[in-house]
């Protein structure tokens, strides 16, 4: 079958080369893609969000399956939009309905869909301008850290931890009364700090089944040690060792089971990724966040250890007998160390020729923010490329990694060299 991937970061790179794999794909379009899916099918110059366009090319290309990599397009309604048209009715979509996409849109709803089906999470209420005075009321009242939280989509950067509440109430009165988030800021999420350790699981549902894919632990601050601002991601690893039998069977039963019991409870359609941003919390699992598609740069280590070929599965959602499939995992642990622009996740330079990526050695390069002008490489965005390896020890899978980091040039580049190490 002839598949289109939407997206153009390195979540996408890592599902273009993990679907590019199967026999079952006859022609992969990536739209828009960048320098490195284009090593994996043909990049498409058309936007995720563009519905019309991506209906016009799936037509008359004989598409049979739309992937969607980012949020925006699903939050948007692109499942909604193709069930609607008789025309595109038959073409499989992988990813959730509008109302299911509102898991990530509104963190808002995903706190009240919690509440609702009994899942752990930490305390909260929500406010917006008209009520900004309660709000500063209800922030002295917790103690601190203070989680302040953007509702809507702010390219994972919409959210802060206050240690003080001075701190909290001028970050709250910038997101609502300055627009530091836009319209995602519309409305403020007011969240209980939780201490523990974070962790994204991930499932892959047809709306009344699942299968569990690899967890993995993601590091999100730029500074090393987990300091200074927060990025869309630093790196990734997993599988994460503190994931044993017990901590997995609680989040099946307190949090993935009630979760997809809850959406079909509520006449939610949902068929595609649920990514659970979890806390370990002395060894009960709250949810932080969802998501409704993979993440990124979790996406370039989690595919690293499916062996299994992807598109049976993909198949297996959109017929509903995803309880028939399997999944083979391996058992090694995958590294990934992401590439960033000089000055990322604030003001950067793009447009800088990358050399180097023909030396590595053990990693897999997946472009994230790329562009190919004039027979080269370069740099299109603040996250550039992330390395992904894969060895039989976390030890020797960070090394070789950060080993493969250093013959990458671009100027100002930049990367964490302690991704992993405190799970050592």
């Amino acid at each position: 079958m002839k598949i289109l991937l939407l997206g153009s970061g390195g979540r996408e790179s890592a599902f273009a080369w993990k679907i590019s794999q199967s026999p079952l794909c006859k022609g992969l379009f990536i739209a828009p893609g960048n320098a490195g899916t284009r090593s994996y099918g043909k990049n498409v110059n058309i936007s995720p969000t563009d519905f019309e366009k991506i209906k016009e090319f799936v037509i008359d290309n004989d598409i049979k399956m739309v992937v969607v990599g980012p949020e925006e397009p699903l939050v948007k309604g692109i499942y909604d939009f193709f069930q609607k048209d008789l025309n595109l009715q038959h073409i499989a979509v992988i990813g959730p309905s509008k109302d299911g996409a509102m898991l990530e849109g509104s963190k808002d709803f995903a706190k009240e869909f919690m509440k609702r089906n009994q899942i752990p999470t930490a305390k909260s209420q929500t406010f917006t301008k008209e009520t900004i005075e309660t709000g500063i009321q209800y922030i002295n009242k917790q103690k601190v850290p203070i989680v302040i939280k953007a509702d809507g989509l702010a390219s994972g950067k919409g959210v802060i931890i206050a240690s003080t509440h001075i701190e909290a109430i001028e970050e709250f009165k910038s997101i609502l009364l300055d627009n530091k988030f836009g319209e995602a800021g519309a409305a403020v999420v007011i969240e209980e700090f939780l201490q523990g350790i974070e962790l994204s699981m991930f499932v892959l549902t047809d709306g009344n089944n699942y299968l569990l894919l690899p967890e993995a632990k993601d590091y999100k601050r730029i500074g090393e040690g987990d300091t200074g601002l927060n990025t869309g991601g630093m790196g990734s690893v997993s599988p994460v060792p503190f994931v044993d039998d017990t901590f997995l069977q609680k989040v099946k039963t307190k949090i993935i089971v009630p979760t997809i019991l809850g959406l079909k409870k509520e006449n939610i359609t949902y068929k595609g990724f649920i990514f659970i941003g979890l806390m370990n919390v002395a060894g009960e699992p709250y949810v932080i966040e969802y998501n409704v598609r993979m993440g990124d740069p979790e996406t370039e280590s989690v595919l690293m250890r499916i062996k299994s070929d992807i598109i049976p599965l993909f198949i297996s959602v959109t017929q509903g007998t995803i309880n028939s499939q399997d999944i083979e995992i391996l058992p090694q642990t995958a590294v990934t160390i992401m590439l960033v622009s000089g000055g990322y996740p604030q003001e950067h330079l793009t447009g800088l020729e990358i050399t180097g990526i023909e030396n590595l050695k053990y990693a897999i390069p997946f472009h994230a923010s790329t562009s190919f002008q004039d027979d080269k490489i370069k740099t299109a965005g603040g996250r550039v490329i992330a390395l992904t390896c894969i060895s039989d020890s976390l030890f020797e899978a960070s090394q070789n990694a950060t080993t493969d980091a250093g013959r990458i040039h671009f100027p100002g580049k930049y990367f964490r060299k302690d991704i992993g190490i405190d799970l050592m």
